[in-house]
């Protein structure tokens, strides 16, 4: 019976002479396998690290029999374990080096700014204390009342440091009796009292045009018997004031726009924004109906007048919800910055522009923008009336004549009223 053969092995005989030959090729096949090994570590060093990895040979077999590639770096396991490893390495470097950086942060900070630091937390402690002292006073509010009193009858329109008379006994004239001079103890220390009986305006629109009698200093006797007034204002249910558009110069408030207009060049006050008048200022403004009637054209005019006992301009024009401000053009500079304003109104409001060699009409050209209009209402203006008084003729020379030096261009002319427009060319200043 013969000899079963083994998987893998050749059915010959084998002699003695092969078995040398057989060695040999052994031999040679296991230097050959460990040179490639040798050859492997030093080509790839890491792996010298992990004995459990060694780089595969050509005799080793996968899961499913074959041999794996002898060019393969590695197997994909082994890979895993060196990038977790070297990303865990990495993460405990990042920690270790923010927990020192903040240490050293912490230990400046707190070294170099404690004195600082220290100061800030002692100066916000008083000031805590500061305010809840004040807190405490106004919770009271018994000591500090009895230190303010109220204002007696005869100041109930007080403004500081503001008397006509006293500026008029220490020899103040040519406008500067209407000026704000406080003297050495002449500011008052009270609360000014509301008139009797003071309602509250009237919502707007509304209260633009009608006010409340009780709220202003004018009675409705004065509003009767004065020729001026009656023709601007009237009596309601004797307790309101309704404003018209009424003045002395012309029909109406509306017909004297659209006139100003005209003269400009356009076709009425409502190409106003278009010609870039947005910002007036109007001087001696009555009681605010020319503004009043612009504000509807959402063009922006404020009122500046002087003071007056009885009727204030400025007191029934804010009245009405108008902007307004007591002032004095002919005594000093207008609290204005330069090239303020877009249009200038004069409307007979009593300034005498020859006056003081033009230093009037040089503030009208400071607070004008280049292309700025000045408009000016006044008798002096009216052609015969200026041919029959002599006196008269000469200061209407001298404004023509100072406008014309200020490069001012005339572009209308129209019974009393007439328009300047200030130049915006830079030759005329030079010469």
């Amino acid at each position: 019976m013969s000899r079963p053969l083994h998987r893998g092995v050749s059915a010959i005989r084998v002699t003695s002479s092969s078995n040398d030959l057989l060695d040999s090729q052994v031999k040679e096949q296991t230097e050959k396998e460990e040179l490639d090994r040798n050859q492997s570590s030093h080509r790839f060093p890491f792996w010298s690290l992990f004995p459990d990895n060694s780089p595969p040979t050509k005799y080793d077999a996968t899961d499913n029999g074959f041999a794996s590639d002898p060019f393969t770096v590695g197997t994909p396991r082994s890979r895993h374990r060196l990038t977790m490893l070297l990303l865990k390495s990495s993460l405990v470097v990042i920690v270790i080096l923010a927990l020192t950086g903040s240490f050293w942060w912490t230990l400046s900070i707190s070294t170099s700014s404690r004195g600082h630091i220290f100061h800030s937390s002692r100066r916000l402690q008083e000031q805590l204390v500061s305010d809840f002292w004040d807190i405490g006073e106004l919770s009271f509010g018994t000591s500090r009342m009895k230190e303010i009193e109220f204002c007696p009858g005869e100041l109930e329109n007080y403004i500081p440091c503001f008397n006509v008379l006293e500026n008029l006994d220490s020899s103040f004239s040519d406008g500067n009796e209407y000026d704000r001079v406080c003297r050495q103890g002449s500011r008052q220390n009270c609360l000014v009292l509301p008139p009797m009986n003071y309602k509250i305006p009237l919502r707007w629109p509304t209260g633009r045009d009608i006010i409340w009698v009780a709220n202003v200093k004018i009675t409705g006797q004065e509003v009767f018997t004065s020729g001026s007034l009656t023709k601007r204002m009237m009596m309601l249910e004797e307790e309101q004031i309704s404003f018209r558009s009424a003045s002395l110069m012309f029909d109406g408030v509306e017909d004297y726009s659209h006139q100003i207009a005209e003269m400009i060049g356009l076709r009425n006050e409502s190409n106003f924004i278009q010609a870039g008048i947005r910002t007036i200022l109007d001087i001696g403004c009555g009681y605010g109906s020319f503004g009043a009637h612009l504000f509807s054209e959402q063009i922006l005019t404020i009122c500046i007048a002087n003071y007056e006992s009885s009727g204030s301009q400025v007191q029934l024009t804010l009245e009405r919800g108008l902007p307004a401000m007591i002032g004095s053009f002919s005594s000093k500079q207008l609290p204005y910055p330069s090239l303020s304003f877009d249009l200038l109104h004069c409307a007979r409001c009593g300034i005498d522009w020859d006056k003081k060699d033009g230093t009037f009409l040089i503030e009208v050209d400071r607070v004008l923008r280049p292309g700025g209009y000045f408009v000016w209402t006044s008798p002096l203006i009216n052609v015969q009336s200026s041919l029959r008084n002599k006196e008269k003729q000469k200061r209407w020379n001298f404004v023509r004549d100072f406008a014309e030096n200020l490069c001012w261009e005339l572009m209308s002319q129209q019974d009393e009223t007439i328009v300047w427009k200030k130049t915006s060319k830079k030759t005329c200043y030079n010469s």
